[in-house]
């Protein structure tokens, strides 16, 4: 098969796309990110170039302009409508013309459209955001470049175009652009260290005291991956108080006609006794492309197998008292329960041994009904709602799925997901926001459990009740919120809050102070934060344009008036600059002494393959002349050549031929559907052969855990501590009868001695089990741990268990 390589697509058409570099600033926790693209027509016609792009959908998109022959074109932020007209209007008369979008389906992808670029010109269109940074569990600030966008799973009653679909694709080391990027960072307090999941040129220093470094992409990205830096400061736990300078011609009393002020500050909230005995409801995304791996590596664990073992870690680690249900979802959905049961040694079993027996066998990404169905059931009263989403995200009704949670965001929190390379940011961080959880994404080698586990002990901690804000300032000073106030905060979570000061200008030496007010189990706390009002220049308005962007979806996600709200989003984004669901940057280059002559062709600019997925081997399958699957394609595959070659043989009536480094199947059942891949009704999903590795000796171990923490003394758990059940009773101290508590000491202890690089995923297993030690405690228990630290070859400290 002539596979399309070099400048041409599918449909052989050039690209005139030929570079992107990307140049990244770094500011503590904010990213300023510039993107340029560079083209050239070497064609003998002109061309309209489409480029659908991915953004994280936190970016703040605030700037657009085209360099033509050595003259900048900056483009103007209108309504979407009107931006759209202009554009058509203008290649339709012949004038080159640029168009920047946000979709309209969702807050994470992005388009550029270039009309009229006539033969042999050259033009580069640069296009600019900025963006909070994450803060993750070790201290890092996070910062990802999406290069990845699946395609997302289209309904089959919709009649919107997904505009993913329409997008060709090619194997990475096709693609005809190349890729850069180079950045810098900077922090008063220091940078330790910088890590990415990709290669990188060595850190480099610009400053003495380490405050300034640079780093870039080493040549040769793959295109396998988002790119994702981690950045190591020596303190990141500092409240922050930054006051920004209005923009210098703006109306006072305008989003951008009075100072801004963004704090940053970290709750301190106190360690309480107990824990919330909520409702769970964990819902499990089991469409196709659940099968696909988590990482581009040859046959590593599939994204279904890491969430079973995730389920069963949360499963083991609940709390006695609470209810919980288990959901699955694809084209149809199913739970374990008509409505959530007690978390009772029983129901605990049944949910294990269903959780180990999930495929990803229900076809497309349709969450929207399942979620509908958890929330027409009743919360239980002192029982409150916590919903785990887990999914890859390829979903293209985002909007309505984050409407549904937000409608509902008053009855429980959603603690989001995504999983794997090109999970939609608009959809995990949306629907997080929409119910005051947290949104966690699982990349490269990141493993799941201990993400999951993470945001678990965030639902178990007891609710904080009673949230306010309040502000001390000099008198004639008052703020206006611009990000919704803090309604749930969680220990050792990042608080960031934007406001407007509006008044009579205070003098240098003016200061105010915020305080953040909240009540845990009965008691009232405080943490204050004070700050100098003298505010700072900053040419591109950072913070004005985070807290526009933090207050237009805040509106977006208002469903009280959308009409009304529509009407402020827009106002807001036209007065900031920041891109909307509702407006558009367009640039007209007037420049022309003459309109452009000729036919006008469309070329659609290439986006990698993601491999392993069933929407990689559409393509493929389609570029190949197969229109119709077999029941049996190669999933997990080595390498491009190699579904090449099935297909090929496929195609020639060979199908019989195995193709080698598969490591599991695209079948063909009736019930199913994934990303619209069949022309048939009945659509094709994948299932995976026998790609789930064998457990570890961590796993086996909580797998054999009971609900109340112990553990029974049986050949399962000898076989982990490595020894016999008749050696492990024999070291039972004499004045000591009690086995299962024996056995669960041990278990404490080997965990503590054999895996205590996977504390996090294991700590709640472990408090559950020294509370049910501690109620059993008598006179022999220290004289057991001494017992099991011999058995074990261990030196366990006997405090772990409250001695």
């Amino acid at each position: 098969m002539e596979y399309p390589c070099g400048l041409l697509t599918c449909s052989k058409q050039p690209v005139p796309l030929k570079s992107i570099s990307v140049a990244v600033s770094i500011r503590e926790f904010v990213a300023d990110v510039s993107a340029t693209l560079d083209y050239k027509n070497e064609e003998a016609d002109p061309v309209e170039a489409f480029f659908v792009f991915p953004m994280d959908e936190d970016s703040a998109v605030y700037s657009f302009q085209a360099l033509v022959d050595g003259k900048s074109i900056v483009a103007e932020i209108q309504e979407k409508q009107q931006a759209q007209e202009n554009y058509e209007n203008a290649i339709s008369q012949g004038q080159q013309a640029f168009l920047l979008e946000q979709d309209s389906s969702s807050g994470d992808i992005f388009s550029c459209s270039l009309g009229n670029l006539p033969p042999g010109q050259k033009a580069a269109v640069t296009l600019s955001y900025v963006q909070e940074l994450s803060l993750e569990a070790d201290g890092a600030v996070r910062f990802v470049l999406p290069t990845i966008l699946n395609p997302r799973y289209v309904l089959q009653e919709s009649a919107e175009a997904d505009i993913t679909s329409q997008i060709p694709r090619l194997p990475a080391k096709e693609l005809p652009y190349t890729f850069s990027v180079s950045a810098n960072v900077c922090s008063h307090n220091g940078i330790e260290k910088v890590q990415s999941n990709c290669a990188l040129s060595p850190l480099q220093y610009l400053e003495d005291d380490k405050t300034v470094a640079q780093i870039s992409l080493a040549k040769g990205h793959q295109f396998d991956r988002d790119v994702e830096i981690l950045v190591y400061y020596r303190e990141v736990n500092t409240p922050s108080v930054s006051v920004e300078l209005a923009q210098a011609d703006a109306k006072p009393g305008s989003m951008m006609g009075d100072p801004a002020v963004m704090v940053s500050f970290y709750p301190s909230i106190p360690e309480s006794q107990g824990e919330n005995t909520a409702e769970f409801i964990f819902l499990m995304d089991r469409s196709g492309s659940m099968c696909s791996q988590m990482n581009s590596k040859e046959c590593t664990q599939s994204r279904i197998e890491s969430a079973k073992e995730t389920l069963v870690l949360l499963l083991k680690s609940l709390p006695l008292g609470c209810f919980f249900n288990i959901y699955g979802f694809g084209s149809s959905f199913e739970s374990f329960f008509p409505e959530s049961v007690e978390y009772t040694q029983k129901s605990m079993e049944e949910a294990v041994q269903r959780v180990k027996a999930l495929e990803a066998n229900l076809g497309g990404t349709e969450i929207l009904e399942p979620l509908k169905d958890i929330y027409s059931k009743s919360c239980r009263p002192g029982h409150p709602r916590q919903l785990f989403v887990f999914t890859d995200g390829e979903v293209c009704d985002t909007w309505k799925v984050i409407a549904e949670v937000q409608r509902h965001s008053q009855n429980h929190r959603c603690f989001s997901f995504g999983i794997g390379e090109g999970a939609s940011t608009g959809l995990v961080k949306g629907i997080a926001r929409a119910a005051g959880g947290t949104a966690e994404f699982i990349t490269g080698r990141d493993r799941m459990q201990p993400k999951a586990l993470r945001s678990l002990k965030r639902a178990l901690q007891p609710v904080v009740q009673d949230v306010s804000l309040t502000w001390t300032l000099p008198p004639g000073i008052e703020t206006t919120l611009l990000s919704p106030a803090p309604t749930v905060i969680f220990q050792g979570q990042r608080l960031i809050v934007y406001a407007q000061l509006k008044g009579t200008n205070a003098s240098k030496e003016a200061a105010g102070e915020m305080c953040l007010h909240y009540t845990l189990q009965g008691d009232a706390f405080k943490n204050t934060v004070p700050f100098s009002l003298e505010p700072k220049a900053d040419d591109k308005l950072t913070i004005h344009r985070l807290a526009a962007k933090s207050l237009i979806q805040t509106l977006d996600g208002n469903l009280q008036d959308a009409t009304e709200e529509k009407k402020k989003v827009v106002d807001v984004s036209l007065q900031s600059g920041v891109v909307s669901s509702h407006t558009a940057y367009v640039a007209i280059n007037k420049e022309l002494n003459q309109p452009i002559q000729g036919p006008l062709s469309r070329r659609d600019i290439p986006l990698p393959f993601t491999y392993g997925s069933a929407s990689a081997l559409h393509h493929i399958a389609r570029s190949a002349g197969v229109s119709a699957f077999p029941c049996l394609i190669p999933l997990c595959l080595s390498t491009i050549d190699t579904m090449e070659a099935y297909f090929d043989d496929y195609h020639d009536g060979d199908s019989d031929i195995p193709a080698s480094g598969a490591c599991g199947y695209l079948s063909e059942p009736d019930d199913c559907n994934d990303s619209n891949i069949c022309e048939s009704d009945s659509s094709t999903m994948i299932s995976a052969r026998d790609t789930s590795s064998p457990e570890s000796p961590l796993l086996q171990l909580i797998s054999l855990q009971k609900a109340d923490g112990s553990w029974e003394l049986d050949e399962a758990l000898a076989s982990v501590l490595g020894m016999s059940v008749q050696s492990t009773l024999a070291a039972l101290p004499a004045q000591s009868k009690d086995v299962p508590r024996w056995a669960t000491i041990l278990a404490v202890l080997w965990m503590h001695s054999s895996s205590w690089d996977q504390r996090e995923e294991w700590e709640l297993l472990e408090r559950k089990a020294v509370a049910w030690i501690q109620a059993r405690s008598d006179s022999s228990l220290g004289e057991c741990i001494k017992a099991a630290n011999a058995l074990l070859k261990s030196s366990v400290d006997p405090a772990v268990f409250g001695l």
